[in-house]
């Protein structure tokens, strides 16, 4: 009992699903299901059987997602070592007229090289962009920047309302 214990601690920091932790996992909803099932028979009442039907589709989701888990794994391990065997044995590339020489596929593409645009080609801002630029960087952090004529709306309107 003790080192089924030590073996539960340490698989809580261990990732992925141990079979320690599923034990103790399907142990602790038989036990639950157990307990609903004897507070029914002594209350007779409804709230037990929700709770029966929660606690049935949380383990059986729980252990559906520990199966998607493990064929996950189980398929990642069978690429990797496809992939190591493809790589393991030389391909033949003709390289010009010659069918002599080979070369080893590491069976992944190259990401594609950035493309350089120069300076020359890129737009020029216009001055209210770049006026909006040098305001944006002064602080205003809300975004919002509003016009001198925005202004002088709010003025003129508050002296008409006098």
């Amino acid at each position: 009992m003790a080192s089924f214990l030590e073996e539960l601690w340490s698989s809580v920091f261990t990732p992925g699903p141990t079979p320690t932790l599923l034990v103790a996992t399907n142990a602790s909803f038989a036990c639950l299901q157990f307990l609903l099932l004897c507070l029914l028979l002594a209350t007779y009442s409804a709230h037990f059987i929700v709770l029966s039907l929660i606690c049935g589709s949380l383990w059986w989701s729980i252990n559906w997602f520990v199966r998607e888990l493990l064929s996950a794994r189980a398929k990642e391990e069978s690429d990797i070592q496809k992939q190591k065997e493809t790589s393991a044995e030389p391909e033949k590339v003709p390289l010009g007229d010659s069918d002599t020489e080979t070369e080893p596929s590491s069976g992944l593409m190259k990401p594609p090289s950035p493309r350089n645009t120069p300076a020359s080609l890129k737009p020029k801002p216009t001055d209210a962009e770049e006026a909006l630029r040098k305001r944006r960087s002064m602080g205003d952090s809300s975004g919002y920047i509003s016009t001198d004529s925005e202004w002088e709306k709010v003025s003129n309107n508050s002296e008409k309302d006098r």
